[in-house]
Formats: structure tokens, C-alpha cells, sequence
């Protein structure tokens, strides 16, 4: 990753974390408050029962005549206090020395008794195994939602990756296709002012450089600022399609490769410069990836156009795949992925069907019915 998605990673990572955690940390609190509440009310109340319990047996115990028989109980330690032995003693209910303490005056001094001590360590005790739980099940839950938020964060950073890679990767091709025209307008532009005679060769040479970089330039600039234009009206395909023909004849002239053509009248309601990007993205696509001394032939009829290359083809399983934007079947004569896809935009703005056939070794054949 590079820092870009170092930085969006770990942003990611750190927002899902935090916000996870803070969520996990106060249901954790509530639940917690909730359950010493809760843990706090059955104390009070067991010990209060009890307390009732053993008052009620003092109370029998004295109307009946009969002897106090005290019961034992594993978990509250309990004291009779007479009531000469009574001061310093008040009714409550608090803590001492890890114990919750009850003191409760329900005997009312029958039997002479006028209070009743009970306490119980098993509030802490479970305290504490409440707090262990608690402790456990955060540890868990946090160990999860790392490994969950790490694993949300990279799928959520793959089609960022990807993208960023498909624009890396667009720069630098970009670039390799701006240089090839460019170092050539320089050479012919070098030439021409040493040999002070402007031939016909380096002013083609010149020309065709020169659509090199319009074609770049007309493609990206569909690419940014392809916003939605009015005014579309019913246009002469024909004428279009020749006139895209006669600005690539230098450099089908420069492959010699023949153009064979065979056109007819066809109308259609389109912007005229994205026809002509139509047109001049699927000629010059069949002009890059022909040989030399090959054949393109193009057809206009009944409402369709054809256009077919013996360039080197595309693979069967790739011909999904050519549409897609920064996508390039072959790297053997450069481009940047776009033009293809620039093609298919404008079908699908159009309501045009567009079809590919295509052969490794043989060519290509592109079909558009308007």
C-alpha cells in the first residue's frame, strides 16, 4: 500500500475501532451498573428475610415459653444483641470490612433481643465474579471486533486499491503515449529548422503527431468534463465517419494499411463530436493494433456500422473485459485502456447496440446498430 492508503487504512481502522470500543465499553458499564443494582436489591433483600425469619422464631419462641433454637446458614453470619448490650448499635444497612451489614430491630426486644446483626461476604465474592465475567467477555469481544475491523478495512480498501493502482497505472501510460508524439514533433520540428527546407515527410510526420496528442487530448477531455450537452439533432453519419477516415489517412499511409470502405446514407440524432469520438476511437483502436501492410475494412448500411481489422485479436474470455475503463487486452501497442471504454459510454448514451467478434491471430470485427 502506498501512503495514500496507509493513511485511508488506518483512518478507517482507527474510526471503526474507536467508535466499536466506546460502544462495547458503555454497554459493558450498563450492563455492569445493571447487575450490581440488581445484585445489590437481592443482598438487601435476602438479608432483610432472613433477619424477618429469625425474628419470627424469637418472637414464637418467647410466646410459645419454648427454648431458642438458632438455625445455622452457610451464607449470612448472623449476632443477637441483648438489650443491655444494645449501645452503640443503630438499625441500618451498610458495609463493613467487606461485608454487607444488616441491622434490624424486628425482634422488638422480645426474648430480651433487640437487634439482629446479619451479614454476608457473597455480595463481593460475586461482585468480583461479575467484574472477572465482565473482564472476559470485553477481552473477547474487543479481540473479535479487531479481527473484524481489520478484515472490514482491507475489503474496504480494495477497490481503492485497485483504483488507485488502474490511475498509477493510467498515469504512466498516459505519459508513455504523450511521449512517443511529442518526442517525434520535436525531432521533425529539430530537423526542419537545421535542413531549412520543409519537406513533405517531416510535415507528416508532424500531422500525425500532432492527431496523436488531439486524439489523447479529445479522449481525456470526454473523460473529465463528460457532462450531459443539449442540442443533439439528426446528423449524416456518412459524412462523419469520412471525415475521420481523411484525418487518419497519414497515418493508415504511414502503416500502409488499406482502408477499404463502403458507405451509404445513414441518419441518427447525436451530438456530432461524440460521433466523431465514435467513430475515431473504434479506427484508431483497428489502425493501432493492425499490422502493417493489412486491411481495415469499414461498412455503413442499413442503419449499422462495421468495422473490421486483421490485427492480432482479442481472447475469447477477454472480450468481457475490453469496456471496462483502464482495461488492455494486449500491451503491444500501447494505449491507455480508455478508448474502448469511451466507445461503449457513448453506445450506452445512445441507445446504440454495439457487438464484437474477434479472433487471436486474425482480427477483429466491431458492429454498431443505431
Amino acid at each position: 500500500m502506498n501512503k495514500l492508503e496507509k493513511r485511508s487504512f488506518y483512518s478507517f481502522l482507527a474510526l471503526y475501532l474507536g467508535s466499536s470500543l466506546l460502544f462495547v465499553i458503555l454497554c459493558a458499564y450498563w450492563y455492569y451498573s445493571a447487575q450490581k443494582n440488581s445484585l445489590e436489591s437481592e443482598t438487601y433483600y435476602k438479608l432483610e428475610h432472613f433477619a424477618d425469619k429469625l425474628s419470627g422464631l424469637i418472637i414464637n419462641t418467647h410466646m410459645s415459653g419454648a427454648t431458642l433454637k438458632l438455625p445455622k446458614n452457610k451464607e449470612f453470619e448472623y449476632q443477637l444483641i441483648q438489650t443491655d448490650s444494645a449501645e452503640g448499635f443503630h438499625e441500618g444497612y451498610f458495609v463493613k470490612n467487606n461485608y454487607k451489614v444488616l441491622i434490624s430491630s424486628s425482634p422488638r426486644e422480645h426474648l430480651k433481643i433487640k437487634y439482629i446483626l446479619v451479614k454476608t461476604e457473597s455480595y463481593f465474592l460475586k461482585l468480583h465474579e461479575l467484574q472477572k465475567y465482565l473482564l472476559t467477555l470485553t477481552f473477547v469481544s474487543v479481540l473479535l471486533i479487531v479481527i473484524i475491523s481489520i478484515f472490514l478495512a482491507k475489503l474496504f480498501m480494495r477497490p481503492v486499491h485497485t483504483r488507485i493502482e488502474q490511475i498509477e497505472n493510467f498515469i504512466q501510460d498516459v505519459s508513455h503515449e504523450l511521449n512517443t508524439p511529442i518526442t517525434a514533433l520535436k525531432m521533425s520540428a529539430s530537423r526542419a529548422i537545421k535542413k531549412e527546407v520543409y519537406d513533405k515527410k517531416i510535415l507528416t510526420n508532424i500531422s500525425i503527431s500532432t492527431k496523436q496528442l488531439e486524439s489523447i487530448y479529445n479522449s481525456l477531455t470526454y473523460l473529465n468534463f463528460n457532462d450531459a450537452e443539449e442540442n443533439t439533432r439528426n446528423i449524416e453519419l456518412k459524412d462523419v465517419l469520412q471525415r475521420v477516415i481523411n484525418y487518419y489517412e497519414e497515418l493508415t499511409n504511414a502503416k500502409e494499411i488499406k482502408v477499404v470502405t463502403s458507405l451509404e446514407s445513414v441518419e441518427f440524432k447525436i451530438l456530432e463530436s461524440r460521433a466523431e469520438l465514435l467513430f475515431s476511437n473504434l479506427l484508431s483502436n483497428a489502425i493501432k493494433y493492425s499490422m502493417p501492410q493489412s486491411t481495415i475494412s469499414i461498412k455503413m448500411h442499413a442503419n449499422s456500422f462495421v468495422i473490421k481489422d486483421e490485427g492480432i485479436g482479442i481472447a475469447t474470455d477477454k472480450l468481457q473485459e475490453i469496456f471496462e475503463l483502464y482495461k488492455r487486452d494486449s500491451s503491444v501497442a500501447g494505449g491507455f485502456g480508455v478508448g474502448l471504454s469511451i466507445v461503449k459510454q457513448i453506445c450506452d448514451d445512445y441507445k446504440i447496440a454495439i457487438t464484437v467478434d474477434s479472433e487471436l491471430g486474425k482480427g477483429s470485427e466491431f458492429k454498431l446498430k443505431f
